[in-house]
């Protein structure tokens, strides 16, 4: 969740950290803090709120200093105040911190019965005391930050500072992503490689254990085991332009608009020269033998997989489960034979999505990834991982990566049914070639941008709204319920079109707006039923659906949104689109944050 940085630098590192933590500003942003050496002293400034209050502290109170890190939070224990804030300082040492340290409490009773106290409510706080505590003792700032993280119980990526060590940082990963930056004379430390984009692309990743040593000329590395281990250096290529706002407002306005690019470059990348075939590694793993397909995730990725549960099943005869992470790693579902699981996740450090795979690891033939950094932890420990190509997301309300984990599974989907028997080639190149038109399909629907901004004016005044859909838009009724919530804090709900008269259509009035996603396929005369259940009691329909079916659906509905024509099997890619659009234009008129929505963060690296 929270964003940590790290420098040794050759310049004064303080705008250097906050420039790099405002690459990191969508992992937290309750509060932000640096710490830095300077002609041997260590010295912070922290402040409440958005990374912009820090740099405003900055002017009035600058630090010096070659040597620092710096932290923007999500708070998980203790309130977002400045004495909450990271870094946290005891004596002579700072320490940022991401992640949850479990047994802080009953360190921090060690720590009482030795006469240290606490100022904060934080688990990280004991890092600090610890450390320095050690420290007392007559170790030495390395030894006292091993001897501390040796201490620790949960998941942690840690970076430590000392006062008179202005050539040492000390970092350490278990749980939660680190990765260490090279330059020229100089080293670097952050929670990704988006953070250290700009100053340097070669990133040495730290391994689930590992305690990195930190000066400007050198990097030693120790496993879980205490043994040095060798960790390859690897050239990353970010663009440092896709981390701008490219002159539009909000990074999710821009990130909206990039979709059709993104989604072409994926196709690019798994389709065949000619389109008519899908490129996937050799060691993918042939759908024909697997019996059962598990899928988990989180959030709007777990959407993502409930759209593919509908294509594995309807295209190609496979049974699939979908589980949500969190559920599915305590719940420790027994696993038969023959089943494939299949892992997705944006940012590939999701704890919980980690934590289930790390379950079926040796549980199942082969762990399948689905995500947008090809470097993370769940890529790195799947069999295979597969890239779906969405470029850096920085508003925390997933758009484009959803739209790319949609299309790199119906991909997937493809595949098994072809593998399966299901289809023939014919029907394969038919709906790739349906696949190739979709980026400009895409750019025709933005087109309903202005006319969606309209509806969703009048939507910002509304305190409840409920979603409905049919088979595989159901699941894009739950996506767009949670992308309502998220950014413009309506309460929203999604529920199958079918299951309205079983409870919901009790809360059906004259001010309840009632968003209907339904092309007009072979459900559609069902979910026109439903919808006459609603306008009877009064409800406002907004119906998203094609011409056809605006037609269709006749008089009494409250707005419409027309969408262009397209094979019923990519309509979920397409009506994620004006989901996104009405949340975002939603918003936008509520005059809430859009793309840093309260209480959230984009990387959910805690449980």
């Amino acid at each position: 969740m929270c964003g940590i940085v790290g420098v040794l630098g050759e310049h004064e590192v303080a705008p250097i950290l906050v420039e790099a933590l405002k690459r990191l500003e969508y992992r937290g942003y309750d509060s932000a803090g640096i710490a830095t050496v300077s002609n041997g002293h260590l010295d912070r400034r922290r402040a409440v709120g958005k990374l912009v209050n820090l740099s405003d502290l900055l002017v009035h109170q600058p630090l010096a200093g070659k040597a620092g890190i710096g932290h923007t939070r999500w708070a998980t224990h203790g309130a977002p105040t400045e004495a909450n804030a990271h870094p946290h300082k005891s004596g002579p040492v700072a320490v940022v911190h991401n992640g949850i340290i479990e047994n802080y409490r009953e360190l921090r009773a060690e720590l009482a019965a030795a006469g240290i106290g606490h100022e904060t409510d934080t688990d990280t706080e004991t890092v600090a005391l610890l450390t320095h505590h050690y420290m007392t003792q007559g170790m030495d700032a390395a030894s006292a930050a091993r001897a501390t993280i040796a201490r620790l119980e949960g998941a942690y990526a840690l970076c430590f500072l000392f006062d008179g060590e202005p050539d040492l940082l000390v970092a350490a990963r278990k749980g939660s992503p680190l990765a260490i930056g090279h330059g020229a004379g100089e080293m670097f430390v952050g929670s990704d490689a988006i953070a250290l984009a700009p100053m340097t692309d070669s990133i040495t990743y730290l391994e689930e254990g590992d305690i990195a040593v930190v000066t400007r000329q050198s990097l030693t590395i120790t496993d879980a085991q205490g043994r040095l281990a060798n960790r390859s250096v690897k050239t990353i290529e970010i663009d440092s332009a896709r981390v701008d706002k490219a002159g539009h407002k909000h990074f999710m306005a821009k990130e909206i608009a990039e979709q059709p690019s993104v989604i072409g470059a994926a196709l690019s990348h798994y389709l065949s020269a000619d389109g008519r075939n899908i490129v996937l590694p050799d060691t993918m793993p042939d759908f024909a033998t697997i019996s059962r397909l598990t899928m988990v995730a989180c959030g709007t990725a777990y959407y993502a997989c409930l759209t593919a549960k509908y294509w594995f099943e309807r295209l190609a005869g496979l049974p699939v489960e979908v589980d949500i992470a969190s559920e599915f790693r305590y719940r420790e579902p027994p696993i038969t034979p023959g089943t494939l699981a299949l892992f997705v996740s944006q940012s590939g450090e999701t704890a919980d999505t980690l934590a289930a795979l790390r379950y079926c690891t040796d549980r199942v033939d082969t762990i399948l990834s689905v995500v947008n950094v090809a470097e993370s932890s769940i890529a790195r420990e799947s069999d295979l991982a597969l890239p779906i190509l969405a470029g850096a997301e920085i508003g925390v309300a997933s758009t484009k990566a959803f739209t790319c984990q949609l299309t790199v599974l119906l991909l997937l989907a493809l595949r098994a049914a072809h593998a399966r028997g299901q289809i023939d080639d014919d029907r394969l190149a038919d709906i790739l070639s349906s696949l190739r038109a979709l980026p400009s399909t895409l750019n025709t629907a933005m087109e309903r941008n202005t006319q969606i901004r309209i509806v969703a004016r009048q939507l910002s005044t509304s305190e409840n709204a409920l979603f409905l859909g049919r088979g595989l838009m159901y699941p894009l009724a739950l996506e767009g319920a949670l992308k309502l919530k998220e950014i413009s804090y309506i309460h929203a709900e999604a529920y199958a079109s079918g299951e309205l008269k079983h409870g919901p259509i009790a809360l059906i009035d004259d001010t309840m707006p009632v968003i209907v996603m339904a092309p007009c396929d072979a459900l559609f005369d069902k979910t026109v039923s439903n919808m006459q259940e609603v306008m009877a009691r009064g409800g406002r329909i907004l119906l998203i659906s094609d011409a056809r079916g605006i037609a269709t659906a006749g008089d009494g509905v409250w707005q419409t949104v027309s969408m262009p024509d397209i094979d019923p099997i990519l309509s979920p890619i397409l009506y994620a689109l004006p989901a996104q659009l009405l949340a975002y234009h939603t918003a936008v008129a509520k005059g809430t944050d859009v793309d840093q929505p309260r209480n959230l963060a984009k990387s959910v690296t805690v449980e």
